[in-house]
C-alpha cells in the first residue's frame, strides 16, 4: 500500500495539481497557507516536506517554488499510476519515487489513490491465466475488509507474494498462487501486511499468438 496521506496533505496535493494545471507553475507556500487558512509558513513547509518524505513531491529549497509533483500526468485527463517491474517487498517500496515507470490510464479504470501496477511473472500469477509481462493493477486494501476469493499481494513471514483469500470464522486463509504450499492461517486479519488487492489486468497482444502463447521477441 502506498504511504497514507493525512486529509490536509491530500487536499494540499490536490490543490497543487489543480493550480499547476491552471497556471503552469506551482503555488507559493504563502498561497497554499491562504488557501487552507494556515497562518504559519513553517506549518505549510512541514506539510510539503511530509509529502516529499512520502514520495509524492521533490523539493528544491534553493528555489521559491521549487517543488516537483511526482506521478501526475498534467497533459490531460489521464492519471499517472506507478508501475514496478516486480512486486515490492514492503509498503515503503511503494512510494511513487521508487517506481520503475508510470502508466497513464483513464481515471475510471483506477478507483482509488494509492493504486499501482506490477509487471506479472508467469510463475507468480500463471494460476490466474496471466502471462509474463502482463500489467497487474492493485489497489489499497486491509486484512479485515478482504472478501472471500479476493487475490492480494501480502507480506507473509518476511516475503511478499500473491494469495487467494479464504475465510474461516474470523481468520483468513491465504492460499499461495505460486506452487502448492499449504494455506497460511492469519488469526488476526488486522495484522496482515497487505500491499494491495488485485483488481485488474492489462495485456498487450502484439507478442501473443491466437493460442495465447507468448511469441519470441
Amino acid at each position: 500500500m502506498a504511504a497514507h496521506l493525512s486529509e490536509i496533505e491530500r487536499k494540499i496535493l490536490e490543490y497543487m495539481v489543480s493550480y499547476l494545471r491552471e497556471h503552469t507553475y506551482q503555488p507559493s507556500i504563502r498561497e497554499i497557507g491562504e488557501r487552507f487558512g494556515i497562518k504559519s509558513t513553517k506549518t505549510v513547509s512541514e506539510h510539503l516536506q511530509a509529502l516529499a518524505d512520502k514520495g509524492f513531491l521533490q523539493r528544491d529549497p534553493s528555489r521559491s517554488r521549487g517543488v516537483k509533483i511526482l506521478g501526475v500526468d498534467l497533459g490531460g485527463q489521464a492519471v499517472s499510476v506507478p508501475c514496478f517491474r516486480q512486486l515490492p517487498e514492503d509498503r515503503s517500496a511503494l512510494r511513487p519515487a521508487r517506481a520503475d515507470t508510470f502508466l497513464a490510464v483513464d481515471p475510471r479504470l483506477v478507483g482509488t489513490n494509492g493504486a499501482f501496477f506490477v509487471q506479472a511473472r508467469a510463475d507468480e500469477l500463471g494460476a490466474l491465466g496471466l502471462l509474463e509481462g502482463d500489467y497487474v493493477l492493485l489497489e489499497p486494501a486491509s486484512g479485515p475488509e478482504l472478501p472471500e476469493g479476493a487475490v492480494v499481494a501480502a507480506r507473509v513471514e518476511g516475503r511478499a507474494a500473491y494469495y487467494r483469500v479464504g475465510r474461516r470464522g474470523s481468520s483468513l486463509l491465504l492460499h499461495p498462487l505460486a506452487g502448492r504450499g499449504e494455506p497460511v492461517v492469519v488469526e488476526s486479519p488486522q495484522t496482515l501486511v497487505v500491499l494491495g488487492r488485485v483488481v485488474g489486468m492489462f495485456r498487450r497482444l502484439d507478442h501473443v499468438s491466437a493460442s495465447g502463447t507468448v511469441l519470441p521477441h
